[in-house]
């Protein structure tokens, strides 16, 4: 290990005489290696786990019940679901990040042995290897394995774009109906995306989305009419902006009401507004409450350290607000859903354990399976989150996104 320059004072001439230019190009291209030949054992590892875990038909009757999964294309061998978060805990993955690796390195290994051999001996890239195995998991064996023919050699300076042109021009050639399918598919692809999750601290919310051409047309038809109609001291980036907001208006003064979770913490200078995730100034609140059309209603306080419960085994509306709340997003390691879109999931199983919120936590639909049918469990340990047991006994920690409780929180609907 070679000196640092504080261990040498502030004179660094000790550090240039001992490190060369050259001996750090020569051990950075040691250490790219390394971690090249790593990636490598690391998908052979993934391939060995699946093997060791194949899939296996269950009674789909069973509620929630666990099954095989086939993350790879047409022929390879599948995986038990209940192996795929484990793994994926092994490598700092999430349970679907894991799956998506683990379907890869199947993928690779078994329908695409020409990019696999070149792969293992360090002439292509794991990225590169991954992106053209992720193309060719929805092709059919004999159309994957021209692929496989065509790029393999190429794959280590392939362009993308050539990458999706083969895979294209093998479905073709090879299931001409898929190919279709995949077209008139290509129409479901419309989408429309507000991403509450991740607004900005001045309150500013991304929008994207894909249209079809007619309603994107009309859409920036009634867009641009209604910024003409604001003040035009503006921006018409900021106009445009205003308009979209108010498509969501029921009538031309802009009536509207929009659930707002606002949090405040005593002596804190901001608010945590809980449905963007995001932290605005009490200012900003109060224009977004005092806006032109808005319909201002104050609910109880949900106190969010409470001991709430009930005799049934589904939780009342105001418990799932309060975990929800309290814990905002799935208590699976690594896993970040919003809790507001998970199950309610009872530690101790109901009737042993109660319908309480000691008892509860958010847990998405696949780990509360994991939970339910497949060996897992976890305990709620203060101050370091919830401690979860695999099968296999290792031990992984989801910290507490908010612990001790927050102050009471407020709803205000706007």
């Amino acid at each position: 290990m070679s000196s640092t320059a504080a261990e040498l004072g502030t004179d660094t001439s000790g550090l240039a005489a001992a490190v060369s230019a050259e001996s750090v190009l020569t051990a950075a291209a040691a250490t790219r290696e390394a971690i090249a030949d790593l990636e490598v054992q690391q998908l052979i590892q993934a391939t060995d786990w699946v093997v060791l875990h194949p899939g296996e038909e269950v009674d789909t009757s069973i509620e929630f019940g666990m099954r095989d999964l086939q993350i790879a294309g047409d022929g390879a061998p599948t995986v038990d679901e209940a192996a795929v978060a484990e793994f994926a805990l092994a490598v700092g993955r999430t349970t679907d990040a894991g799956r998506l690796f683990l379907g890869d390195a199947v993928e690779l290994r078994h329908r695409l042995p020409r990019l696999w051999a070149r792969l293992v001996s360090g002439e292509v890239a794991v990225w590169k290897a991954r992106k053209v195995a992720q193309a060719t998991t929805s092709l059919p064996a004999d159309a994957a394995a021209v692929v496989d023919q065509r790029l393999a050699w190429c794959a280590h300076r392939c362009s993308f774009a050539e990458i999706e042109r083969q895979v294209e021009k093998a479905r073709a050639e090879h299931d001409p109906d898929a190919a279709e399918e995949r077209r008139v598919a290509a129409l479901e692809r419309r989408r429309f995306d507000i991403d509450l999750d991740h607004a900005t601290p001045e309150g500013l919310v991304h929008v994207e989305g894909e249209l079809d051409l007619a309603d994107a047309v009309a859409l920036e038809e009634q867009i641009r009419a209604k910024a003409a109609t604001l003040d035009l001291d503006l921006p018409l980036d900021v106009r445009r902006s205003m308009a979209a907001g108010l498509l969501g208006t029921t009538d031309g003064e802009g009536s509207r009401e929009v659930v707002v979770y606002a949090h405040v913490r005593p002596g804190q200078a901001t608010v945590d507004v809980d449905n963007t995730r995001s932290s605005i100034t009490p200012e900003h609140l109060k224009d977004w409450c005092q806006a032109a059309g808005t319909k201002v209603t104050v609910r109880p306080v949900i106190d969010l350290a409470a001991e709430l419960s009930t005799g049934c085994y589904e939780p009342t509306e105001l418990m799932k607000e309060q975990i929800q709340l309290r814990d905002r997003q799935c208590c699976f390691p690594g896993c970040t859903r919003p809790a507001r879109a998970c199950d309610a999931e009872h530690q101790v199983p109901w009737p042993e354990g109660p319908t309480a919120s000691s008892n509860l936590a958010p847990a998405c639909r696949t780990h509360h399976r994991l939970k339910t049918h497949a060996g897992w469990d976890y305990q709620r340990v203060a101050g370091v989150g919830f401690v979860w047991t695999t099968p296999m006994g290792r031990t992984y920690v989801s910290p507490f996104v908010t612990e001790p409780p927050l102050e009471p929180a407020a709803r205000h609907t706007r």
